[in-house]
């Protein structure tokens, strides 16, 4: 008997926590048990070949949006290559339809609805008895029958498909360790781990399944703290924690940012999405003290919009979200990601564009614009037609326009969210866009207006490098913007390059200043050994462009700047950078006449 759990995850650094938890779980028959993860960017032969390798008796897929397409059309090959082998499904994708599914997929044996741990072992306890049954001519135990286990949908030998009575939420506590064997092998040197202290959450959101289990169940926190101490000991790179809103029990998260602290082993950084409206001043005191690096934030806000807010059951204080999350910014110390979501109730293209400019204010390290994706068995799927959202037949089922928001609409947000994501949160364009925000309407209305550029440029759809970003970037400025400021844009494009790297060949924007090269050489050489020279940077501007970043204002200034990379900041990677004085730069050109 060969039982194979497969996961097909979004990239190679993911990781399945599902198919670890049901190995963990069903510990007495873990040596039937093989554990298979590949991606979504491989191709589906490949997959099917490494599966037939294999040759499992019962195959077992963890089933998302992101991977279900693809799911299905292994499942449906891989049938016609083994009649015999007992195919099951699980996971948020096929546990709210169960019986649609199976009608849909002919192939399969049935499906585990919801929480599978225990489901779990009981089919590999009851199929290992039927294996023992026939391997000894009919002396097994098979007392117990598939309609005995609870959690299931199936199909029975005549083909009727029968669904079992719905299984209790566990003790949480009472789960094994799910990385424990993992860890031993050390399988996640370059990889994500996904680790959950908390199951379902106090909202409900409309959006969402998380909010169909409100009761949230904790898992014992000493327990919690022997497994960081496993991370922390193998130094792995992060932890993403899946609890749905993690500080909703404000003990349970002082705890465990607490025990991260004490135990810092320098290296490993933990992801946390909250709720900020919710954090107290012992908490946000708490995360003033953590290493930078140690955490990051992930904070959903989805809408500025009051109506739309109350239309997807949500609860947010979103002055408070705004003064945490500014206070959080000021402490330098935690990566901060806030999200938005495209084409929800009453939300209009004019009403989104106020949501992200009031976000945008609140200067996230990052600010992700997503689209409504309507869910399986989430509330938003039972009122999608009173509220007009039309939205894709297949996953991730995205939404295609509302009554409010129409398709074109849409398309125009698509370019939003694509030049957001090249020029916001890549964060390689910092001061350029804190300049070029004193000249323009809204930070919504220059992405919108970069977007049609590109739009109209054929700049879509191209695969650029970053300093073709650049490029395209002024030749946009110099279309909308006056000289002057195209002038400045140009000399703070030149600073966030060099801020983040020591640049080996110029961009054809920023040509060097031959009057200086002497001067920078003999500066450097004087700074001690050729390996230290080479962590420096001297670059000459003619403005004053802290002050063009900070105010707007264009002052002319003779002004030199001296780039460290041996010394960078933790939480952006960028350069210490010091203005040189008047004095350091007479004395540079004086010593370098002499």
């Amino acid at each position: 008997m060969k039982i194979l759990l497969t996961a097909i995850n979004a990239k190679y650094i993911h990781s399945n926590p599902a198919i670890y938890y049901l190995k963990s779980y069903a510990k007495e028959y873990r040596d039937y048990i093989e554990l298979a993860e590949y991606t979504i960017n491989q191709y589906t032969d490949d997959i099917l070949q490494s599966i037939y390798r294999k040759r499992p008796t019962m195959l077992a897929f963890s089933c998302y949006i992101w991977n279900i397409s693809m799911v299905e059309e292994i499942i449906r090959e891989y049938r016609k290559l083994d009649d015999s082998v007992k195919i099951w499904l699980g996971g948020p994708e096929v546990s709210y339809d169960p019986e649609e599914c199976l009608k849909r997929l002919p192939e399969i044996d049935g499906i585990m609805i919801g929480e599978g741990e225990a489901t779990f072992e009981e089919l590999a306890s009851y199929y290992l008895k039927q294996e023992d049954w026939n391997a000894d001519c009919k002396t097994g135990d098979v007392s117990k029958t598939l309609a005995d286990i609870e959690g299931i949908a199936y199909r029975r030998e005549n083909g009727e498909i029968n669904k079992s009575s719905a299984r209790k939420p566990m003790d949480f506590s009472r789960l094994p360790f799910l990385y424990k064997e993992a860890m031993e092998l050390s399988e996640f040197s370059n990889r994500i781990i996904y680790y959950e202290t908390s199951r379902g959450c106090p909202f409900s959101c409309s959006y969402c399944l998380s909010s169909i289990d409100k009761r949230v169940r904790f898992r014992d926190l000493d327990l919690v703290y022997q497994e960081l101490g496993l991370f922390l000991d193998k130094k792995v790179a992060q932890v993403k924690f899946i609890d749905r809103t993690f500080n909703c029990k404000k003990s349970h998260a002082m705890g465990i940012w607490q025990f991260i602290k004490e135990h810092d082993n320098g290296i490993t950084n933990f992801h946390f999405e909250i709720a900020a409206d919710i954090l107290d001043e012992e908490q946000l005191s708490l995360l003033e003290t953590l290493r930078p690096g140690l955490i990051q934030l992930e904070i959903g806000v989805q809408s500025t919009n009051d109506r739309t807010i109350g239309a997807i059951n949500r609860r947010m204080d979103l002055f408070k979200v705004s003064e945490n999350v500014d206070r959080i910014k000021k402490a330098d110390n935690i990566h901060q990601h806030l999200d938005l979501i495209a084409g929800l109730p009453f939300e209009d293209y004019t009403s989104f564009g106020t949501s992200f400019n009031e976000v945008y204010a609140m200067r996230p390290d990052q600010l992700q614009l997503g689209f409504l994706k309507v869910l399986k068995g989430s509330y938003m799927e039972e009122v999608s037609k009173e509220y007009g959202i039309v939205y894709k037949a297949k996953p991730p089922y995205e939404v295609l326009y509302t009554k409010w928001l129409s398709y074109d609409d849409v398309i125009r947000l698509k370019g939003v969210e694509e030049m957001t994501e090249v020029y916001y949160n890549s964060g390689q364009f910092k001061e350029t866009l804190a300049f070029i925000e004193h000249f323009i309407k809204s930070p919504f209305h220059f992405y919108e207006d970069l977007a049609k550029f590109y739009e109209t440029s054929g700049l879509f759809g191209l695969n650029h490098n970053r300093i073709r970003r650049y490029e395209i970037l002024l030749e946009y400025l110099i279309e909308r913007f006056d000289s002057k400021v195209v002038s400045v844009a140009k000399q703070m494009m030149i600073f966030d390059l060099y801020k983040r790297e020591r640049l080996k060949t110029r961009p054809s924007f920023a040509p060097y200043p031959e009057e200086y090269k002497k001067v920078f050489k003999a500066y450097l050489t004087s700074q001690g050994t050729n390996k230290k020279g080479e962590q420096l940077h001297l670059e000459h501007f003619d403005y004053d462009i802290i002050e063009a970043a900070s105010t707007g204002n264009i002052v002319e200034k003779d002004l030199i700047i001296k780039f460290d990379y041996q010394k960078k900041t933790i939480l952006h990677g960028e350069a210490e950078f010091t203005i040189l004085t008047q004095k350091e730069i007479e004395t540079m050109k004086c010593e370098e006449n002499i």
